[in-house]
């Protein structure tokens, strides 16, 4: 194919496909029109990309033709359809192709907290930093207990608090530094005060008031670094696909975790808002921690494991997810 003899020829039905789909109001006579260029320019374009592939002129009939295709279908709108495809497809599909990521931010939180808190507990200059003897007396005593105060609006800070650290481990996940700097200050701070409580001989209280949120709070959040450093894997290793694509691939796919985690942060804001201060015995509140943890953890397992062999990945559908510039090889 000569390309720009082509280009020439067909230029005026892409200009008046473009005019069409700009206009506000069409006549009976002129939306016949669009319809009619709307598939010759998608004819156009089909040819394209199988003769000689330009990445320009791709680009271009990709833009026009989606202008044309909102003018003629409109946008689109939310149905039931859409929710249940997000929460059985796309959502377990992205968290389940991140659950060995998930595992091994697990497993380095762990690592530096349970370090961070032997380490206060053992080092009487450590423990000095944490703050005078009846400062730390208070904290062991009142403050640690008292700030589970049982509550909606209590829930709802936790909520709004771990949200935050979440969508900022994936928002900012391409730098690399950002989520790894923020599982590495929480893993210490939670490390430390348990160290603190250890000292005082309240390694209990601490594990009885962490345990019945904490064990779905914190997975959310080792989900979240996760995903921000998947996406960085990504950049640094785009395996066969170009940059730009896996990394257009991989966003929106955790975009989805994003979306998702906002509804697993809000039930473990339920749980430390209701059931971590209430009068309920410790062991009750650490199977509802338990339980709620096993409950994530199956939704990923199965319905993810099922979503990927269907051959889902998070990202959204083709129709939706917008055109790629064409590429050889």
């Amino acid at each position: 194919m000569d390309l720009d003899a082509y280009t020439r020829a067909r230029t005026p039905t892409w200009q008046r496909l473009d005019v069409l789909s700009r206009r506000r109001r069409l006549t009976g006579a002129e939306a016949d029109e669009l319809v009619a260029l709307y598939q010759a320019t998608a004819t156009d374009l089909s040819a394209v990309r199988s003769a000689a592939p330009d990445p320009e002129t791709v680009t271009r009939l990709s833009q026009v033709l989606a202008r044309a295709r909102a003018r003629l279908a409109g946008t689109h709108a939310p149905s039931l359809s859409d929710v249940t495809s997000f929460v059985v497809l796309r959502l377990p599909a992205a968290l389940y192709r991140i659950r060995w990521w998930t595992v091994a931010v697990t497993a380095a939180f762990l690592a530096v907290g349970i370090a961070t808190g032997v380490f206060v507990a053992t080092s009487p200059d450590a423990l000095s930093l944490m703050g005078t003897p009846s400062e730390q007396q208070e904290y062991v005593d009142h403050a640690f207990a008292e700030y589970y105060a049982p509550g909606a609006g209590f829930a709802a800070m936790v909520w709004t608090n771990n949200a935050w650290i979440a969508a900022l481990c994936v928002g900012t996940g391409i730098t690399g530094v950002v989520p790894a700097y923020v599982l590495l200050t929480n893993a210490v701070n939670v490390g430390a005060a348990g160290g603190l409580m250890a000292a005082h001989g309240r390694l209990d209280v601490f594990l009885q008031l962490i345990a019945p949120h904490g064990l779905m709070e914190l997975t959310a959040i080792f989900v979240a670094g996760a995903a921000g450093l998947r996406l960085f894997w990504t950049w640094v290793d785009p395996g066969p696909r170009t940059r730009g694509r896996a990394l257009a691939q991989e966003g929106r796919a955790l975009f989805t975790v994003a979306l998702g985690l906002v509804g697993v942060l809000a039930v473990s804001g339920l749980v430390e808002g209701f059931v971590t201060g209430s009068a309920l015995p410790w062991p009750v509140k650490v199977a509802i921690g338990a339980v709620v943890l096993a409950a994530f953890w199956t939704y990923v397992l199965v319905l993810g494991r099922r979503a990927v062999r269907a051959g889902h990945t998070g990202d959204l559908d083709a129709d939706r997810a917008g055109y790629s510039v064409a590429t050889a090889g």
